[in-house]
Formats: C-alpha cells, structure tokens, sequence
C-alpha cells in the first residue's frame, strides 16, 4: 500500500497528538487516590501508546525514505 508524503505527515500529526492525550490520561489515572481501581485502563493506554510510538517510528521512516 503506498501512501502519499502529506498522508503520511497528516497521520504521524494525527498520531503525535492521540500519543499526548493518552499520556495525559496515564498521568490523571496514576494521580488518582485509589490507582489499583484504575490499573487496566493504565495498562490499555501504555500499551496504546506503545503502538502508537511504532506506527509513528514507521510513518517517520517511510516519510525519510521519500525524500
């Protein structure tokens, strides 16, 4: 599948701000009183943003390799 320079850059900002809104989401649910309450839904955004870390690590390589 190949995709144009402007997709790929659309998607990598699209990315970058989902990877900051979870990260602020770990933080709320870790500041919380009672964290264990809230343990599988920090599981589930760490593990959403390390996807979304190799996605953008693959859009940045793609974006090099055409230019």
């Amino acid at each position: 599948m190949e995709f144009s320079k402007d997709e790929l850059v659309e998607a990598q900002r699209q990315i970058d701000s989902t990877l900051h809104k979870l990260r602020e989401t770990i933080k709320t649910f870790e500041s919380k009183e009672n964290v264990e309450r809230y343990k599988s839904q920090i599981t589930l955004a760490k593990r959403r943003v390390k996807a979304f870390e190799i996605a953008d690590y693959f859009i940045s390589n793609e974006i090099g390799r055409n230019n």
